[in-house]
């Protein structure tokens, strides 16, 4: 289990857990996912990804917010992950944060799961 975590100008904070578990990468977030954590974040799982992964989910359930730049951000990574066939799910995720998501359109490619495991069987 990988620790990482940022603190932006402003006083943004993100923090990202990372675990790896039968070669899928789990990432937990952690804070704002804006503008000024977007970079961080796919910095950090690029970083992740040059290792062996099958698939990737996200566990955004201590998401304070998200704006386009995080939505983005999860956007690229999932480019980058379909290129090489694999998937990645999203796991614990507020009613709010289900509708931002549901608006952006990224529902139509990522699934959301209501448990870790169903998620992992997905990908």
């Amino acid at each position: 289990m990988v620790n990482n975590e940022i603190i932006i100008q402003g006083g943004n904070v993100m923090k990202l857990l990372f675990e790896k578990e039968a070669n899928n990468l789990i990432i937990k977030l952690k804070g704002k996912f804006d503008l000024h954590t977007a970079q961080y974040f796919k910095t950090e799982v690029n970083n992740h990804l040059e290792k062996n992964i099958n698939g990737i989910v996200l566990d955004l359930e201590d998401i304070d917010f998200i704006d386009s730049s995080g939505i983005g951000a999860i956007i690229s990574i999932y480019k980058k992950i379909e290129k090489k066939n694999r998937k990645i799910a999203i796991i614990n995720v507020s009613p709010i944060l289900r509708r931002i998501l549901e608006l952006s359109g990224l529902l139509n490619i990522i699934e959301i799961y209501n448990s870790r495991n169903k998620a992992l069987e997905s990908i």
